[in-house]
Protein backbone atom coordinates (compact mmCIF):
# COMPACT_ATOMS: atom_id res chain seq x y z
CA UNK A 1 0.00 0.00 0.00
CA UNK A 2 1.46 3.63 -0.58
CA UNK A 3 1.68 5.00 2.52
CA UNK A 4 1.49 8.70 2.52
CA UNK A 5 4.08 10.83 3.58
CA UNK A 6 3.02 14.02 3.78
CA UNK A 7 0.12 16.79 2.82
CA UNK A 8 0.69 17.42 -0.47
CA UNK A 9 -0.31 14.27 -2.12
CA UNK A 10 -3.28 13.79 0.52
CA UNK A 11 -5.29 17.00 0.91
CA UNK A 12 -8.03 15.03 3.21
CA UNK A 13 -4.91 14.91 5.64
CA UNK A 14 -3.97 18.71 5.45
CA UNK A 15 -7.77 19.21 5.70
CA UNK A 16 -7.98 17.24 8.92
CA UNK A 17 -4.60 18.51 10.49
CA UNK A 18 -5.78 22.48 10.01
CA UNK A 19 -9.10 21.39 11.71
CA UNK A 20 -7.97 19.45 14.40
CA UNK A 21 -5.34 22.20 15.27
CA UNK A 22 -8.63 25.37 15.06
CA UNK A 23 -10.68 23.16 17.45
CA UNK A 24 -7.70 22.59 20.09
CA UNK A 25 -6.98 26.30 19.64
CA UNK A 26 -10.57 26.95 20.48
CA UNK A 27 -10.46 24.26 23.44
CA UNK A 28 -7.32 25.88 24.94
CA UNK A 29 -9.05 29.28 24.83
CA UNK A 30 -12.17 28.49 26.42
CA UNK A 31 -10.52 26.33 29.35
CA UNK A 32 -8.75 29.84 30.60
CA UNK A 33 -11.52 31.99 29.70
CA UNK A 34 -14.30 32.72 32.59
CA UNK A 35 -18.25 32.50 31.30
CA UNK A 36 -20.65 33.78 33.16
CA UNK A 37 -22.07 30.36 33.67
CA UNK A 38 -24.34 28.97 36.79
CA UNK A 39 -22.46 26.94 38.76
CA UNK A 40 -23.78 23.96 37.80
CA UNK A 41 -22.18 21.20 39.75
CA UNK A 42 -21.62 22.59 42.91
CA UNK A 43 -22.76 20.67 45.91
CA UNK A 44 -22.00 16.64 47.01
CA UNK A 45 -24.78 14.92 44.31
CA UNK A 46 -28.67 14.05 45.31
CA UNK A 47 -29.05 10.76 43.34
CA UNK A 48 -26.84 8.14 41.32
CA UNK A 49 -26.26 7.10 37.91
CA UNK A 50 -26.00 3.53 37.91
CA UNK A 51 -23.08 2.05 36.70
CA UNK A 52 -23.80 -1.28 34.52
CA UNK A 53 -20.03 -2.01 34.07
CA UNK A 54 -19.42 -4.97 36.17
CA UNK A 55 -16.42 -4.46 38.67
CA UNK A 56 -13.57 -7.05 39.22
CA UNK A 57 -13.01 -6.99 42.71
CA UNK A 58 -9.09 -8.12 42.32
CA UNK A 59 -8.66 -4.90 39.85
CA UNK A 60 -9.35 -3.00 43.40
CA UNK A 61 -6.81 -5.38 45.18
CA UNK A 62 -4.47 -4.65 42.68
CA UNK A 63 -4.32 -0.79 43.75
CA UNK A 64 -3.83 -1.77 46.77
CA UNK A 65 -0.96 -4.08 46.94
CA UNK A 66 0.25 -1.52 43.63
CA UNK A 67 -0.02 -3.97 41.02
CA UNK A 68 -2.74 -1.37 38.76
CA UNK A 69 -4.28 -3.57 35.32
CA UNK A 70 -5.55 -0.78 33.17
CA UNK A 71 -6.13 -0.52 28.65
CA UNK A 72 -4.50 -3.84 28.96
CA UNK A 73 -1.35 -2.92 30.98
CA UNK A 74 0.20 -4.13 34.53
CA UNK A 75 1.73 -1.36 36.19
CA UNK A 76 3.89 -1.34 39.06
CA UNK A 77 3.37 1.44 41.82
CA UNK A 78 6.94 0.45 43.49
CA UNK A 79 4.97 2.86 46.48
CA UNK A 80 4.47 5.54 44.14
CA UNK A 81 0.88 7.34 43.11
CA UNK A 82 -0.45 6.14 39.99
CA UNK A 83 -1.19 9.80 39.37
CA UNK A 84 2.89 10.61 39.78
CA UNK A 85 3.65 8.08 36.87
CA UNK A 86 4.71 10.14 33.46
CA UNK A 87 6.08 7.35 31.68
CA UNK A 88 3.20 5.11 31.15
CA UNK A 89 1.50 4.94 27.88
CA UNK A 90 -1.16 6.88 27.08
CA UNK A 91 -4.17 4.62 26.90
CA UNK A 92 -2.98 3.60 30.68
CA UNK A 93 -3.02 7.07 31.87
CA UNK A 94 -6.08 8.12 30.02
CA UNK A 95 -7.88 5.44 32.12
CA UNK A 96 -6.46 6.26 35.07
CA UNK A 97 -7.73 10.13 34.77
CA UNK A 98 -11.08 8.94 33.93
CA UNK A 99 -11.80 7.04 36.99
CA UNK A 100 -13.72 4.33 35.50
CA UNK A 101 -11.74 1.83 37.15
CA UNK A 102 -14.34 3.33 40.89
CA UNK A 103 -16.34 0.46 39.66
CA UNK A 104 -14.04 -2.44 40.68
CA UNK A 105 -13.89 -0.63 44.61
CA UNK A 106 -17.76 -0.35 44.34
CA UNK A 107 -18.06 -4.43 43.15
CA UNK A 108 -15.53 -4.77 46.39
CA UNK A 109 -17.97 -2.78 48.61
CA UNK A 110 -15.88 -3.40 51.83
CA UNK A 111 -14.87 -0.76 54.20
CA UNK A 112 -11.54 -1.38 53.53
CA UNK A 113 -12.33 -0.58 49.51
CA UNK A 114 -14.31 2.34 50.34
CA UNK A 115 -11.49 3.90 51.94
CA UNK A 116 -9.11 3.14 49.67
CA UNK A 117 -11.20 4.70 46.66
CA UNK A 118 -11.75 7.84 48.91
CA UNK A 119 -8.16 8.01 49.37
CA UNK A 120 -7.10 7.69 45.88
CA UNK A 121 -9.77 10.25 44.76
CA UNK A 122 -8.06 12.54 47.69
CA UNK A 123 -4.59 12.09 46.25
CA UNK A 124 -5.73 13.58 42.94
CA UNK A 125 -8.27 16.47 44.36
CA UNK A 126 -4.82 17.50 45.80
CA UNK A 127 -2.55 17.82 42.65
CA UNK A 128 -2.66 21.08 40.91
CA UNK A 129 -3.54 21.15 36.88
CA UNK A 130 -0.03 21.11 35.92
CA UNK A 131 0.54 18.27 38.51
CA UNK A 132 -2.38 16.22 36.51
CA UNK A 133 -1.50 16.84 32.97
CA UNK A 134 -2.97 18.10 29.64
CA UNK A 135 -4.15 14.26 29.19
CA UNK A 136 -6.13 14.90 32.34
CA UNK A 137 -8.56 17.83 30.75
CA UNK A 138 -9.27 15.90 27.11
CA UNK A 139 -12.85 15.90 26.79
CA UNK A 140 -13.62 12.12 26.50
CA UNK A 141 -11.23 11.40 29.75
CA UNK A 142 -12.63 14.76 31.79
CA UNK A 143 -16.25 13.38 31.21
CA UNK A 144 -15.65 10.06 32.05
CA UNK A 145 -13.91 11.39 35.19
CA UNK A 146 -17.16 13.15 36.06
CA UNK A 147 -19.94 10.32 35.11
CA UNK A 148 -17.36 7.90 37.76
CA UNK A 149 -17.75 10.37 40.41
CA UNK A 150 -21.12 10.73 40.04
CA UNK A 151 -21.99 6.67 40.23
CA UNK A 152 -19.77 6.11 42.75
CA UNK A 153 -19.94 9.03 45.05
CA UNK A 154 -21.36 6.17 47.44
CA UNK A 155 -18.01 4.55 47.93
CA UNK A 156 -16.16 7.49 47.85
CA UNK A 157 -18.06 9.23 50.46
CA UNK A 158 -18.64 6.03 52.80
CA UNK A 159 -17.34 6.70 56.03
CA UNK A 160 -15.54 10.34 54.62
CA UNK A 161 -15.66 13.08 57.39
CA UNK A 162 -17.27 16.79 56.67
CA UNK A 163 -14.00 18.01 55.40
CA UNK A 164 -13.23 15.56 52.70
CA UNK A 165 -17.21 15.59 51.46
CA UNK A 166 -17.14 19.20 50.95
CA UNK A 167 -13.38 18.83 49.33
CA UNK A 168 -15.22 16.19 46.72
CA UNK A 169 -18.23 18.57 46.05
CA UNK A 170 -15.88 21.34 45.05
CA UNK A 171 -14.00 19.34 42.90
CA UNK A 172 -16.95 17.55 40.92
CA UNK A 173 -18.32 21.15 41.11
CA UNK A 174 -15.02 22.60 39.54
CA UNK A 175 -15.14 19.17 36.92
CA UNK A 176 -18.37 20.14 35.50
CA UNK A 177 -17.59 23.51 34.90
CA UNK A 178 -14.49 23.32 33.37
CA UNK A 179 -16.45 20.64 31.05
CA UNK A 180 -19.16 22.87 30.52
CA UNK A 181 -16.71 25.51 29.29
CA UNK A 182 -15.17 23.41 26.78
CA UNK A 183 -17.66 20.73 25.89
CA UNK A 184 -18.67 22.99 22.51
CA UNK A 185 -15.04 22.48 21.17
CA UNK A 186 -14.71 18.81 21.91
CA UNK A 187 -13.47 16.30 19.33
CA UNK A 188 -16.22 15.08 16.40
CA UNK A 189 -18.08 11.69 17.62
CA UNK A 190 -17.48 9.87 21.53
CA UNK A 191 -15.48 12.60 23.23
CA UNK A 192 -18.19 15.37 22.03
CA UNK A 193 -21.10 12.72 22.67
CA UNK A 194 -19.44 11.49 26.34
CA UNK A 195 -19.43 15.20 27.23
CA UNK A 196 -23.05 16.04 26.43
CA UNK A 197 -23.83 12.88 28.47
CA UNK A 198 -21.63 13.71 31.78
CA UNK A 199 -23.08 17.39 31.95
CA UNK A 200 -26.86 15.97 31.96
CA UNK A 201 -25.61 13.53 34.62
CA UNK A 202 -23.87 16.31 36.62
CA UNK A 203 -26.93 18.59 36.02
CA UNK A 204 -29.63 15.27 37.23
CA UNK A 205 -28.01 15.25 40.56
CA UNK A 206 -27.95 18.44 41.65
CA UNK A 207 -30.72 19.54 44.23
CA UNK A 208 -33.01 21.32 41.88
CA UNK A 209 -32.45 20.26 38.38
CA UNK A 210 -35.11 21.15 36.10
CA UNK A 211 -33.53 24.65 35.09
CA UNK A 212 -30.34 22.76 34.94
CA UNK A 213 -31.03 20.37 32.63
CA UNK A 214 -33.04 21.77 30.26
CA UNK A 215 -30.08 23.32 28.39
CA UNK A 216 -27.85 20.63 28.52
CA UNK A 217 -30.53 17.95 27.47
CA UNK A 218 -31.29 19.69 24.18
CA UNK A 219 -27.78 19.71 23.31
CA UNK A 220 -27.35 16.57 24.04
CA UNK A 221 -30.30 15.47 21.96
CA UNK A 222 -29.23 17.20 18.92
CA UNK A 223 -25.77 15.47 19.27
CA UNK A 224 -27.60 12.30 19.28
CA UNK A 225 -29.37 13.27 16.16
CA UNK A 226 -26.20 13.62 14.31
CA UNK A 227 -24.30 10.90 15.75
CA UNK A 228 -26.81 8.10 16.02
CA UNK A 229 -28.27 6.79 12.59
CA UNK A 230 -31.76 5.67 11.97
CA UNK A 231 -30.90 1.90 12.26
CA UNK A 232 -29.46 2.60 15.57
CA UNK A 233 -25.79 2.31 14.76
CA UNK A 234 -22.99 4.85 15.68
CA UNK A 235 -21.20 6.92 12.89
CA UNK A 236 -18.43 5.53 13.44
CA UNK A 237 -19.63 2.59 12.37
CA UNK A 238 -17.99 0.58 15.18
CA UNK A 239 -20.51 -2.29 16.85
CA UNK A 240 -18.58 -1.64 20.58
CA UNK A 241 -19.84 2.13 20.17
CA UNK A 242 -23.65 1.06 20.23
CA UNK A 243 -23.05 -0.80 23.54
CA UNK A 244 -20.58 2.00 25.26
CA UNK A 245 -23.15 4.86 24.55
CA UNK A 246 -25.87 2.39 25.40
CA UNK A 247 -24.22 1.69 29.13
CA UNK A 248 -24.57 5.40 29.64
CA UNK A 249 -28.26 6.39 27.96
CA UNK A 250 -29.78 3.60 29.92
CA UNK A 251 -29.10 4.45 33.72
CA UNK A 252 -29.25 8.55 32.60
CA UNK A 253 -32.88 7.69 30.83
CA UNK A 254 -33.83 5.91 34.56
CA UNK A 255 -32.03 8.99 36.41
CA UNK A 256 -34.72 11.64 34.35
CA UNK A 257 -37.02 8.87 35.76
CA UNK A 258 -36.04 8.85 39.07
CA UNK A 259 -35.84 12.75 39.38
CA UNK A 260 -39.73 13.00 38.22
CA UNK A 261 -38.39 15.09 34.93
CA UNK A 262 -39.49 13.79 31.55
CA UNK A 263 -36.46 12.39 29.23
CA UNK A 264 -35.80 14.55 26.37
CA UNK A 265 -37.51 12.22 22.95
CA UNK A 266 -34.13 12.60 21.59
CA UNK A 267 -32.43 10.41 24.11
CA UNK A 268 -35.27 7.93 24.45
CA UNK A 269 -35.52 7.65 20.59
CA UNK A 270 -31.40 6.92 20.61
CA UNK A 271 -31.89 3.97 23.07
CA UNK A 272 -34.71 2.26 21.38
CA UNK A 273 -33.08 2.65 17.89
CA UNK A 274 -29.71 1.46 20.05
CA UNK A 275 -30.80 -1.37 21.64
CA UNK A 276 -32.28 -3.40 18.50
CA UNK A 277 -29.30 -2.29 16.80
CA UNK A 278 -27.12 -4.24 19.56
CA UNK A 279 -28.83 -7.75 19.21
CA UNK A 280 -28.29 -7.50 15.42
CA UNK A 281 -24.40 -7.75 16.41
CA UNK A 282 -24.28 -10.18 18.75
CA UNK A 283 -23.57 -13.74 17.82
CA UNK A 284 -24.83 -16.59 19.43
CA UNK A 285 -21.90 -16.70 22.53
CA UNK A 286 -23.08 -12.77 22.90
CA UNK A 287 -19.74 -11.45 21.80
CA UNK A 288 -19.98 -8.26 19.26
CA UNK A 289 -19.33 -8.94 15.29
CA UNK A 290 -15.54 -7.49 15.48
CA UNK A 291 -15.63 -4.38 12.96
CA UNK A 292 -14.24 -1.17 12.72
CA UNK A 293 -12.89 -1.25 16.20
CA UNK A 294 -14.85 -3.92 18.50
CA UNK A 295 -12.53 -5.83 20.74
CA UNK A 296 -13.08 -8.52 23.63
CA UNK A 297 -16.47 -8.39 24.56
CA UNK A 298 -18.34 -7.61 27.33
CA UNK A 299 -20.75 -10.15 28.05
CA UNK A 300 -22.13 -9.08 30.90
CA UNK A 301 -22.97 -5.76 30.10
CA UNK A 302 -24.34 -6.26 26.75
CA UNK A 303 -26.64 -8.84 28.66
CA UNK A 304 -27.38 -5.98 31.04
CA UNK A 305 -28.53 -4.02 28.54
CA UNK A 306 -31.04 -6.62 26.79
CA UNK A 307 -33.05 -6.41 29.62
CA UNK A 308 -33.78 -3.28 29.04
CA UNK A 309 -34.90 -4.15 24.96
CA UNK A 310 -39.01 -4.36 24.83
CA UNK A 311 -39.27 -5.57 21.77
CA UNK A 312 -37.16 -9.12 22.49
CA UNK A 313 -37.80 -9.92 18.68
CA UNK A 314 -35.60 -11.38 16.13
CA UNK A 315 -32.85 -9.09 15.61
CA UNK A 316 -33.28 -7.06 12.07
CA UNK A 317 -31.54 -8.05 9.26
CA UNK A 318 -30.15 -5.08 7.93
CA UNK A 319 -28.92 -1.78 9.00
CA UNK A 320 -29.04 0.19 5.88
CA UNK A 321 -27.34 3.73 7.06
CA UNK A 322 -24.69 1.85 9.17
CA UNK A 323 -23.49 -0.30 6.27
CA UNK A 324 -24.06 -4.12 8.07
CA UNK A 325 -26.14 -6.48 7.01
CA UNK A 326 -27.01 -9.96 9.02
CA UNK A 327 -28.21 -13.56 7.49
CA UNK A 328 -29.72 -15.79 9.87
CA UNK A 329 -31.24 -18.87 9.27
CA UNK A 330 -31.32 -22.32 11.55
CA UNK A 331 -28.76 -22.02 13.97
CA UNK A 332 -26.33 -19.67 11.76
CA UNK A 333 -26.11 -15.97 12.12
CA UNK A 334 -23.45 -14.70 9.17
CA UNK A 335 -22.80 -10.78 9.58
CA UNK A 336 -20.92 -8.77 6.73
CA UNK A 337 -19.83 -5.46 6.69
CA UNK A 338 -21.41 -3.33 3.62
CA UNK A 339 -20.99 0.08 4.24
CA UNK A 340 -18.30 3.17 2.98
CA UNK A 341 -15.82 3.75 5.76
CA UNK A 342 -17.08 6.59 8.13
CA UNK A 343 -15.81 10.65 7.36
CA UNK A 344 -12.37 10.65 8.50
CA UNK A 345 -12.94 12.55 12.06
CA UNK A 346 -14.91 9.67 13.41
CA UNK A 347 -12.67 7.13 11.68
CA UNK A 348 -10.06 7.00 14.73
CA UNK A 349 -11.01 3.62 15.32
CA UNK A 350 -11.97 2.13 12.33
CA UNK A 351 -10.61 -0.60 10.34
CA UNK A 352 -10.13 -1.55 6.21
CA UNK A 353 -12.74 -4.04 6.40
CA UNK A 354 -15.00 -3.18 3.57
CA UNK A 355 -16.91 -6.43 2.66
CA UNK A 356 -15.42 -8.32 5.57
CA UNK A 357 -18.23 -11.35 7.20
CA UNK A 358 -17.85 -12.95 10.34
CA UNK A 359 -20.25 -16.37 10.91
CA UNK A 360 -21.12 -18.24 14.05
CA UNK A 361 -23.11 -21.40 14.49
CA UNK A 362 -25.13 -22.84 17.68
CA UNK A 363 -23.49 -19.94 19.93
CA UNK A 364 -19.64 -20.60 18.93
CA UNK A 365 -18.16 -18.78 16.40
CA UNK A 366 -16.17 -20.51 13.58
CA UNK A 367 -14.62 -17.23 11.33
CA UNK A 368 -14.13 -13.87 12.72
CA UNK A 369 -12.14 -10.83 11.77
CA UNK A 370 -9.36 -10.39 13.91
CA UNK A 371 -10.54 -7.49 16.06
CA UNK A 372 -9.16 -4.68 18.10
CA UNK A 373 -6.16 -5.08 20.53
CA UNK A 374 -7.08 -4.15 24.26
CA UNK A 375 -3.89 -2.25 24.09
CA UNK A 376 -4.48 -0.02 21.52
CA UNK A 377 -1.57 1.95 20.65
CA UNK A 378 1.34 0.75 18.90
CA UNK A 379 1.87 -1.53 15.92
CA UNK A 380 -0.65 -4.06 17.16
CA UNK A 381 -3.50 -1.86 16.58
CA UNK A 382 -2.18 -0.56 12.90
CA UNK A 383 -2.10 -4.15 12.01
CA UNK A 384 -5.45 -4.82 13.53
CA UNK A 385 -7.03 -2.40 11.16
CA UNK A 386 -5.39 -3.44 7.65
CA UNK A 387 -7.61 -5.44 5.19
CA UNK A 388 -5.36 -8.42 5.57
CA UNK A 389 -6.60 -8.87 9.33
CA UNK A 390 -10.05 -9.24 7.73
CA UNK A 391 -12.04 -12.06 6.63
CA UNK A 392 -12.47 -10.89 2.96
CA UNK A 393 -10.02 -10.50 -0.35
CA UNK A 394 -6.93 -8.30 -0.70
CA UNK A 395 -4.87 -7.39 -3.29
CA UNK A 396 -0.99 -7.70 -3.35
CA UNK A 397 -1.88 -7.58 0.43
CA UNK A 398 -2.93 -3.62 0.63
CA UNK A 399 -5.52 -2.65 2.40
CA UNK A 400 -9.33 -1.42 0.54
CA UNK A 401 -9.00 2.25 2.75
CA UNK A 402 -5.61 3.83 3.50
CA UNK A 403 -3.58 5.38 6.47
CA UNK A 404 -1.07 7.51 7.34
CA UNK A 405 2.71 6.16 7.82
CA UNK A 406 3.77 9.19 9.87
CA UNK A 407 3.58 8.15 13.57
CA UNK A 408 3.49 11.76 14.15
CA UNK A 409 0.58 12.60 12.22
CA UNK A 410 -1.60 9.22 13.73
CA UNK A 411 -0.47 10.92 17.58
CA UNK A 412 -2.11 14.14 16.39
CA UNK A 413 -5.09 12.79 14.76
CA UNK A 414 -5.78 9.88 16.26
CA UNK A 415 -5.02 8.11 13.26
CA UNK A 416 -7.50 8.17 10.88
CA UNK A 417 -8.68 5.93 8.09
CA UNK A 418 -9.03 8.03 4.45
CA UNK A 419 -11.50 6.35 2.56
CA UNK A 420 -10.81 4.14 -0.66
CA UNK A 421 -14.28 2.84 -1.06
CA UNK A 422 -16.38 5.93 -1.93
CA UNK A 423 -19.41 3.18 -3.58
CA UNK A 424 -20.69 0.43 -2.08
CA UNK A 425 -24.14 -1.04 -4.08
CA UNK A 426 -26.09 -3.69 -1.86
CA UNK A 427 -28.40 -5.99 -3.11
CA UNK A 428 -30.57 -8.58 -0.92
CA UNK A 429 -32.75 -11.07 -1.46
CA UNK A 430 -34.69 -14.26 0.15
CA UNK A 431 -34.98 -17.26 -2.46
CA UNK A 432 -36.84 -20.56 -2.03
CA UNK A 433 -33.35 -21.46 -1.63
CA UNK A 434 -32.04 -19.19 1.20
CA UNK A 435 -31.19 -15.76 1.38
CA UNK A 436 -28.27 -14.08 -0.74
CA UNK A 437 -26.43 -10.94 -0.69
CA UNK A 438 -24.81 -9.27 -3.46
CA UNK A 439 -22.31 -6.76 -2.52
CA UNK A 440 -18.98 -4.97 -3.94
CA UNK A 441 -16.72 -1.79 -3.14
CA UNK A 442 -14.82 0.05 -5.02
CA UNK A 443 -11.61 0.55 -2.90
CA UNK A 444 -9.25 -1.05 -5.65
CA UNK A 445 -9.87 0.89 -8.30
CA UNK A 446 -7.85 3.93 -7.77
CA UNK A 447 -4.32 1.66 -7.29
CA UNK A 448 -5.29 -1.36 -9.46
CA UNK A 449 -8.32 -0.86 -12.02
CA UNK A 450 -10.54 -3.42 -10.06
CA UNK A 451 -14.00 -3.53 -8.37
CA UNK A 452 -14.54 -6.30 -5.52
CA UNK A 453 -17.77 -8.06 -5.47
CA UNK A 454 -18.61 -10.52 -2.82
CA UNK A 455 -21.96 -12.67 -3.28
CA UNK A 456 -23.19 -14.67 -0.06
CA UNK A 457 -25.96 -17.39 0.55
CA UNK A 458 -26.81 -18.69 3.21
CA UNK A 459 -29.28 -21.87 2.63
CA UNK A 460 -32.93 -21.94 4.53
CA UNK A 461 -31.83 -24.26 6.98
CA UNK A 462 -28.58 -22.54 8.15
CA UNK A 463 -26.70 -25.74 6.93
CA UNK A 464 -25.04 -24.32 3.96
CA UNK A 465 -22.90 -20.90 3.41
CA UNK A 466 -22.11 -20.33 -0.11
CA UNK A 467 -19.97 -17.58 -1.25
CA UNK A 468 -17.96 -16.12 -4.63
CA UNK A 469 -15.85 -13.60 -4.21
CA UNK A 470 -14.95 -11.72 -8.31
CA UNK A 471 -13.18 -8.85 -9.36
CA UNK A 472 -14.33 -6.79 -12.37
CA UNK A 473 -12.58 -4.52 -14.05
CA UNK A 474 -13.80 -1.23 -13.44
CA UNK A 475 -14.96 1.00 -16.30
CA UNK A 476 -12.31 3.34 -17.29
CA UNK A 477 -9.62 1.91 -15.39
CA UNK A 478 -6.58 -0.28 -17.13
CA UNK A 479 -5.19 -2.84 -14.85
CA UNK A 480 -2.38 -1.17 -13.30
CA UNK A 481 0.19 -3.86 -11.95
CA UNK A 482 1.05 -6.83 -14.15
CA UNK A 483 -0.37 -9.81 -13.54
CA UNK A 484 2.51 -12.06 -13.33
CA UNK A 485 2.05 -13.61 -9.92
CA UNK A 486 -0.76 -14.31 -7.38
CA UNK A 487 -2.34 -10.78 -6.51
CA UNK A 488 -5.38 -11.62 -4.83
CA UNK A 489 -5.64 -13.28 -1.44
CA UNK A 490 -8.60 -14.50 0.07
CA UNK A 491 -8.88 -14.86 3.90
CA UNK A 492 -11.11 -16.39 6.67
CA UNK A 493 -9.46 -16.08 9.95
CA UNK A 494 -10.66 -18.83 12.04
CA UNK A 495 -11.28 -18.33 16.12
CA UNK A 496 -8.89 -19.42 18.38
CA UNK A 497 -11.26 -22.08 20.03
CA UNK A 498 -11.54 -23.66 16.33
CA UNK A 499 -9.44 -26.95 15.77
CA UNK A 500 -8.67 -27.30 12.22
CA UNK A 501 -7.67 -30.15 9.56
CA UNK A 502 -6.89 -30.90 6.36
CA UNK A 503 -9.36 -33.89 5.42
CA UNK A 504 -9.38 -34.76 1.60
CA UNK A 505 -10.81 -32.34 -0.66
CA UNK A 506 -11.79 -29.66 2.28
CA UNK A 507 -10.89 -28.32 5.92
CA UNK A 508 -12.83 -29.79 9.17
CA UNK A 509 -13.71 -27.04 11.47
CA UNK A 510 -14.55 -28.10 14.80
CA UNK A 511 -15.63 -26.27 17.66
CA UNK A 512 -16.95 -28.01 20.78
CA UNK A 513 -20.00 -30.48 19.18
CA UNK A 514 -19.91 -28.09 15.97
CA UNK A 515 -18.22 -29.20 13.37
CA UNK A 516 -18.36 -27.08 9.99
CA UNK A 517 -16.46 -28.15 6.33
CA UNK A 518 -15.16 -26.29 3.83
CA UNK A 519 -14.33 -26.64 0.41
CA UNK A 520 -12.94 -24.12 -2.28
CA UNK A 521 -12.13 -23.87 -5.73
CA UNK A 522 -8.06 -24.23 -5.45
CA UNK A 523 -6.46 -25.74 -2.75
CA UNK A 524 -6.74 -23.88 0.39
CA UNK A 525 -4.31 -23.48 2.78
CA UNK A 526 -3.95 -23.25 6.34
CA UNK A 527 -1.71 -20.00 7.80
CA UNK A 528 -0.74 -18.55 11.32
CA UNK A 529 -3.46 -15.58 12.45
CA UNK A 530 -3.76 -13.54 15.31
CA UNK A 531 -6.80 -12.85 17.34
CA UNK A 532 -6.40 -9.56 18.69
CA UNK A 533 -10.15 -9.09 20.75
CA UNK A 534 -9.10 -11.25 23.91
CA UNK A 535 -9.33 -9.31 27.23
CA UNK A 536 -6.15 -11.46 27.88
CA UNK A 537 -4.41 -10.47 24.63
CA UNK A 538 -3.87 -11.17 21.54
CA UNK A 539 -3.71 -15.17 21.01
CA UNK A 540 -2.07 -17.21 17.90
CA UNK A 541 -4.98 -18.95 15.83
CA UNK A 542 -5.34 -20.26 11.79
CA UNK A 543 -6.94 -18.86 9.06
CA UNK A 544 -7.54 -20.27 6.21
CA UNK A 545 -6.19 -18.49 2.60
CA UNK A 546 -6.82 -19.03 -0.93
CA UNK A 547 -4.64 -17.36 -3.86
CA UNK A 548 -6.53 -15.52 -6.92
CA UNK A 549 -4.01 -15.61 -9.61
CA UNK A 550 -5.49 -12.70 -11.94
CA UNK A 551 -3.91 -14.89 -14.99
CA UNK A 552 -6.16 -17.31 -14.17
CA UNK A 553 -8.84 -16.50 -13.16
CA UNK A 554 -11.08 -13.56 -11.99
CA UNK A 555 -13.52 -14.90 -9.08
CA UNK A 556 -13.06 -17.71 -6.61
CA UNK A 557 -15.71 -19.79 -5.30
CA UNK A 558 -16.09 -21.32 -1.32
CA UNK A 559 -18.38 -23.19 0.63
CA UNK A 560 -19.20 -23.94 4.61
CA UNK A 561 -21.18 -26.80 5.46
CA UNK A 562 -22.38 -27.74 8.63
CA UNK A 563 -21.76 -31.43 9.66
CA UNK A 564 -24.48 -33.85 10.68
Amino acid sequence: MRMTTGFVDEPRLAGLMAREIARRALARLRSVLRHPLPAAGGGLPVAVLADLRRGDPSIARGFYVGHVWLAGQLVELNGRSPFALREESRPWRAELHGFGWLRHFARAGDALSCEHARSLVGDWLRLGRRQRGALAYEHEVAASRVLAWISHAPTILAGADAAFAERFARGLGAEVRQLRRTAGSAPAGMARLRARIALVAAALVQPNPAHAVRQAARLLAEELDVQVHADGGHVSRNPAAVSQILAELVPLRALFAERGLPAPRGVFGAVDRMLPALRFFRHGDGALALFNGAGAPDHHLSAALLQHDETLGEPISQMRQSGYHRLAAGLTVVVADTGAPPAPDVSHDAHAGTLALEFSSAGRRFVVNCGAPVRIEGGWRRLSRTTAAHSTLTLNDQSSSRFSRSEAVDRFLGGPLLPGPTRVPVNREDTREGQVLTAAHDGYRQPFGFVHERQLFLSRDGRRIEGIDRLFQAAGRPHRMACDEPMGTLRFHLHPDVAVDAAGEGLRLAHGEEVWWFFADGEPQLEESIFFADAAGPRRTRQIVLPLDCLDRTDLHWRFERQG
